[in-house]
């Protein structure tokens, strides 16, 4: 019998105080120099936000709990907009939405850096999530589609170093049950005809950095039928799947190609204020495994399509609310099967 798993893939809102008191704190910095007791301040309020939706995730009842990426402010594009390799340039449309991050130009060689492995470890020592931690990191794929090139010279050797630079990120993360990476560009962006197949072959050397279970997140649509056979040949454990963008093409890759063991269903939408409820999840789960004929999954986690920076802070408390009530009638609904 299938596992049900709600989660999400991370990013989420900040707090609305944290917005006020962080605005406050950044923008009495200089310039040129941040003064040690204002960066002090900085990281409390990112510490105590990080303390409060990891409380989200916990009343809610998600299976797992993600740190919650309250850092990125240039959403996937910041483990390259912190590093000392990249000078962020100009403002640019973050996919086609109305959100938008500092393009990350990448001018020097990307060492280690560990900026997201801080936060993995400040997670760490939160009471009680270490049997549920999840992390999440931009794909391979979609950090290097997010970015400018100025030093390696082509993009086969750009998305080589990027997922060389994740690779040795993630391997000085703390324990986690599960890796969500996520890879929006490879649905609005495909890669061509032999950087499709690299781009895989990336997303299978970040995968084998960790002993978690990996899932690759796909949103904003289906991916191509060749991305998605490539995709299947990395090493990973799920494939995630936008079935509230397009659930006919996502459903049709699926039994068409096969997937992985496991698989992951955004289920509920993560930019609309529209909650879904716990009964209408727990039906969308049935209706993607009653339509794929004889598969029964190592493990279904139900999420949010996309990740949860777009909603506001009662509407995104809200939908983890109405992932973990899905899954648990999901969960239910199988046993009650079992058991006839």
């Amino acid at each position: 019998m299938s596992e049900f798993v709600a989660t999400t893939p991370g990013v989420f809102p900040l707090p609305d105080w944290a917005k006020d008191r962080l605005g406050s704190l950044k923008g009495h910095q200089k310039e040129d120099l941040i003064d040690g007791e204002e960066t002090g301040d900085i990281a409390g309020a990112y510490d105590e936000a990080r303390a409060e939706v990891t409380d989200w995730q916990a009343t809610a009842g998600l299976d797992r709990v993600v740190e919650g990426q309250l850092r990125w402010d240039d959403m996937l594009a910041h483990p390259l907009c912190v590093h000392d390799a990249v000078e962020t340039r100009g403002i640019v449309r973050y996919y086609d939405n109305n959100n938008f991050y500092r393009e990350p130009a990448v001018t020097g060689e990307l060492t280690f850096d560990g900026d997201l492995a801080d936060d993995l470890d400040a997670l760490a020592a939160l009471d009680g999530v270490a049997e549920a931690r999840q992390a999440v990191v931009p794909g391979p794929y979609s950090l290097s589609d997010l970015a400018t090139d100025e030093f390696y010279g082509d993009r086969s050797a750009f998305l080589d170093a990027i997922a060389e630079f994740l690779t040795g990120e993630i391997r000085a993360f703390p324990d986690c049950e599960t890796l969500f990476v996520l890879e929006p560009s490879l649905v609005t962006n495909p890669p061509e005809d032999g950087l499709d197949e690299r781009a895989s072959d990336a997303i299978d050397r970040v995968a084998g950095a960790t002993d978690a279970d990996v899932v690759v997140q796909t949103y904003w649509g289906a991916l191509e039928e060749k991305v998605h056979a490539h995709l299947l040949d990395a090493d990973i454990d799920a494939v995630g799947y936008d079935f509230v963008t397009n659930h006919e093409e996502n459903l049709y890759n699926i039994n068409e190609y096969g997937t992985k063991a496991g698989i992951a269903l955004g289920l509920a939408d993560g930019q609309n204020t529209n909650v879904e409820d716990g009964e209408t999840i727990a039906e969308r789960i049935e209706w993607v495994t009653e339509n794929v004929p004889a598969a029964e999954f190592e493990t279904v986690y139900a999420t949010t399509n996309t990740e949860l920076f777009y909603l506001p802070v009662n509407k995104a408390k809200a939908k983890l609310a109405s992932l973990a009530e899905g899954v648990a009638l999901a969960g239910a609904d199988a046993d009650e099967e079992v058991n006839a």
